[in-house]
């Protein structure tokens, strides 16, 4: 009995890996950069030359350690522009090359309620002196291309601004208002603070473009994405923050329309040991996505290489692989450049290593071999929302399509080192299958016209979630044109079927919720099968 049972595994496993790679017809390829990253092996240093000089058709700036660096490398790497200043910089820099990123817009007049960081009130501020120092500052910036004013100082809840009315420190004729109108008056009149910065500097005549740090529509959250739907976080102005609002609520107003572009900041809060840091990507290009669903405002997001110390006080280097797809994927969902930044205290005395660095800068390198794509008119190819892939925890992938072909980048944040994803992407008619390595950071273009892999697929994926479950299952089918059945069946690791239903797929995502039979705990393989194709889950049972 055990030999013949050892053989029965070894043929369902040999049937269903000949059968998997048949009916996806897999291309393990990748587009090999003609480059391959060595990374740095000492601590505090960036090995800019090792790389080939490479430039990109974006706005990214630089405002990372330089470790004496004399030669404004970043600029020869694909950074657009230098907001940290290195020997004989910022003078020998060009206009175009200048960035300055504006602290102290709120703090540097004196002792103010504004400026007080527990306070952060618009009344009873002295408004001839922060003139004054906006005025003396302005005269600074003149011959600069960005602008980034670093405010930060308003209360972000309702919550938080309603508990002013108990502050002696508030002026009395605002305490006595109604709650709404206490409200709706500190919000006014704190955008008019926020907007006046702005207006100081193009009085003095500041033509550079502005933007400020994380005042968007859709703020920096982790933790409740996936409480509300995609659709309700780009049509729900409860989901937007006031600074970026007119008097009425909309989007708009008089600080949001004075900027030029948008600059969230997606800083990562969990390190990837963490169950909930494995959702970077989807956090990252949510950020991108979410503002610019609600303006046409360029998106420039602000990355950092760490871990934010309001969770990990040691402020750890993110891993590698984090690095390498922060610098590709943000340009898939959307964003116009990225800003990188960094604590202007580091290193101080801290030793690291900064591969990461490295690998942010080969993301960037590999790009810049598809600049072309990303010159002139292109379409985005964003299949399903980084929301929703925060939910499903599911491999994410974008596409850049233009004259014909079409960039893919690709990445399976949760997977296992080892692990091979297999994942189909999809274009109108076109459709291939890529296998991923790990966590593989796949960047590869094709030919739309590539008659081999013409042939129309009706699903571009299928996923189930949440990995572990009990009594239901939840299915997300991702149609690529029109509808068509679906068999979805329920298979234990010996091939048994112990559950089979018929499923409708559309054009866009079909969503099902299944209750299940009962089911003992184990791992377990839900198979989609079409006339044309297979695709093939893992889930867990347990109870």
């Amino acid at each position: 009995m055990i030999q013949s049972s050892k053989i029965y595994f070894k043929e369902f496993y040999t049937t269903l890996f000949v059968l998997l790679f048949a009916w996806s017809n897999c291309f393990g390829q990748d587009c090999q950069p003609a480059f391959v990253l060595n990374p740095v092996n000492g601590n505090n240093t960036i090995e800019w030359g090792k790389f080939p000089k490479f430039s990109l058709p974006f706005n990214v700036i630089y405002s990372g350690p330089r470790f004496g660096d004399t030669q404004s490398q970043p600029l020869q790497h694909g950074f657009s522009h230098l907001a940290s200043f290195s020997g004989n910089e910022p003078g020998s820099l060009t206009r175009q090359q200048r960035a300055v990123l504006w602290y102290g817009v709120a703090t540097s007049s004196g002792n103010q309620p504004w400026a007080d960081n527990t306070l952060r009130s618009p009344w009873g501020n002295d408004t001839a002196a922060y003139r004054s120092y906006w005025d003396n500052f302005a005269g600074s910036v003149t011959d600069v291309d960005i602008v980034c004013l670093d405010i930060e100082r308003m209360q972000r809840e309702d919550r938080d601004i309603l508990a002013l009315k108990t502050n002696n420190q508030i002026p009395q004729n605002y305490r006595s208002l109604s709650d709404q109108d206490f409200l709706n008056t500190y919000k006014r009149d704190m955008r008019w603070w926020y907007a006046e910065a702005v207006n100081r500097l193009r009085a003095k005549g500041v033509t550079a473009k502005i933007t400020s740090y994380s005042d968007v529509p859709v703020r920096n959250t982790w933790l409740n994405i996936t409480s509300n739907s995609w659709q309700d976080w780009t049509i729900n102005l409860a989901r937007t923050h006031y600074l970026a609002q007119d008097n009425s609520g909309k989007i708009g107003g008089n600080f949001f329309n004075s900027l030029d572009f948008q600059s969230p900041s997606p800083y990562y809060y969990y390190g990837y040991a963490n169950p909930i840091g494995k959702d970077y990507l989807s956090y990252l290009l949510f950020n991108i996505e979410a503002n610019a669903a609600w303006s046409s405002k360029p998106v420039i997001p602000f990355v950092w290489l760490r871990i934010h110390d309001s969770y990990d006080p040691n402020t750890p280097l993110i891993d590698n692989f984090q690095a390498q797809a922060t610098a590709i994927f943000p340009f898939f969902s959307g964003a116009k450049g990225l800003w990188l930044w960094e604590n202007p205290f580091f290193p101080g005395n801290r030793l690291e290593n900064y591969a990461p660095y490295e690998h942010f800068i080969y993301g960037l390198y590999r790009l810049s071999e598809f600049r072309n794509m990303f010159e002139g008119t292109y379409q985005l190819v964003i299949p399903q929302s980084a929301r929703d892939h925060m939910e499903l925890r599911n491999p994410v992938w974008r596409g850049v399509v233009k004259n014909g072909q079409i960039l893919i980048a690709a990445q399976n944040p949760y997977a296992a080192d080892n692990q091979q994803t297999t994942i189909a992407v999809s274009h109108q008619k076109w459709t291939r299958n890529i296998t991923l390595n790990g966590k593989q950071v796949f960047l590869c273009k094709f030919d739309l016209n590539d008659s081999v892999t013409s042939v129309e697929q009706p699903l571009s994926d299928a996923y189930v979630y949440p990995y572990i479950i009990s009594s239901e299952i939840n299915v997300v089918l991702t149609g690529v044109n029109g509808g068509t059945n679906v068999n979805m069946t329920i298979l234990n690791t010996k091939g048994q079927t112990f559950y089979q239903k018929q499923l409708k797929s559309r054009a866009g995502e079909a969503r099902h919720t299944i209750p299940l039979p009962y089911l003992s705990s184990g791992i377990y393989f839900v198979r989609f099968d079409t006339p044309h194709q297979t695709i093939t889950k893992k889930v867990v049972v347990n109870h």
